[in-house]
């Protein structure tokens, strides 16, 4: 039975390596595997939309054993970019894998998606049969500025006392 997978933290922790990692041994495995950012899955689908190719395009998102959609939440959907991933979660639901990046809670999606019922609907579908890994911590691109600001702080302190 196909697995969800939602990784929900800040900036930095390492969600969309890890979903990589993931994406990586499914090929490994002989799996076909697609790697998106919700944005460009949204504008995909919105320009599919307008040249009649709409059904083109869900089946090109259905058909791979796992698809890996990116930074839910960084960039603002268009109007119908809600639909169209909710569409896509959807067509994926119970045939095949997909894991989920955000830093979105998964209690402000409504916000995000500026509507509670698509929100709702795509939730019930991910979370059914979802591993959900919330992580924490600093960000991996400012550990090296966390270490300099903590060494000068020590020489300063040092010469003060």
């Amino acid at each position: 039975m196909p697995q969800q997978g939602l990784f929900v933290g800040p900036p930095g922790v390492d969600r969309t390596m890890l979903s990589v990692v993931l994406g990586r041994a499914a090929v490994d495995a002989g799996h076909r595997v697609h790697f998106t950012t919700a944005a460009e899955l949204a504008a995909k689908c919105h320009e599919a939309a307008l040249e009649g190719r709409w059904k083109t395009c869900m089946r090109f998102f259905a058909g791979p054993k796992l698809a890996i959609i990116d930074e839910l939440g960084y960039l603002p959907l268009p109007e119908d970019g809600a639909s169209a991933l909710f569409q896509v979660i959807n067509q994926r639901y119970l045939k095949s894998s997909t894991i989920l990046t955000t830093h979105v809670g998964i209690a402000d999606w409504a916000g995000t998606f500026g509507d509670a019922t698509v929100a709702a609907a795509m939730l019930d579908r991910l979370l059914h049969r979802a591993a959900v890994a919330g992580i924490d911590g600093p960000s991996y691109r400012l550990r090296g500025h966390q270490n300099q600001a903590d060494a000068m702080r020590k020489g300063v302190n040092a010469r003060v006392s």
